[in-house]
């Protein structure tokens, strides 16, 4: 069963699809969503040491990890590892999004399941399927 939620920031978190006038980025309400359901989640970013998530989303993440901080970066398994430690979970129980292939199949590797963010439809209806409740 999966229980976390894992999410790249530029590309999947910043992507407004084609409504540019919603508040924030759909996968930032699904995040508020699956967590309302009891599963964790955690922003994975490739960025440097000095980046942080945008003040709003405090408390939005179980962990946030960035590369420029831990010393990792996608696609290397142990950045995945560290993610799904901080988190408290096997990275059996986490999905992945990122909208870079590379990146999906390095979390796939160590046993993620990935998911390739091509657009907020298909992700959508993809993390629908793999997190099992409706209307995410």
């Amino acid at each position: 069963m999966l229980r976390g939620l894992v999410l790249d920031f530029g590309g999947v978190l910043t992507d407004f699809g084609d409504d540019f006038a919603a508040p924030e980025p759909p996968l930032v309400g699904v995040v508020r969503n699956v967590r309302r359901h009891g599963i964790l989640t955690a922003l994975l970013s490739n960025a440097d040491g000095l980046w942080a998530p945008p003040r709003e989303w405090d408390g939005l993440f179980d962990a946030v990890v960035v590369s420029g901080e831990v010393g990792l970066a996608k696609p290397a398994a142990a950045i995945y590892l560290l993610t799904a430690e901080r988190l408290g979970l096997e990275p059996a129980e986490c999905v992945f999004v990122d909208d870079l292939a590379v990146n999906v199949r390095g979390a796939a590797a160590v046993g993620m399941v990935g998911v390739h963010h091509t657009s907020i439809a298909s992700t959508l209806d993809e993390l629908t399927v793999l997190i099992e409740f409706p209307s995410i």
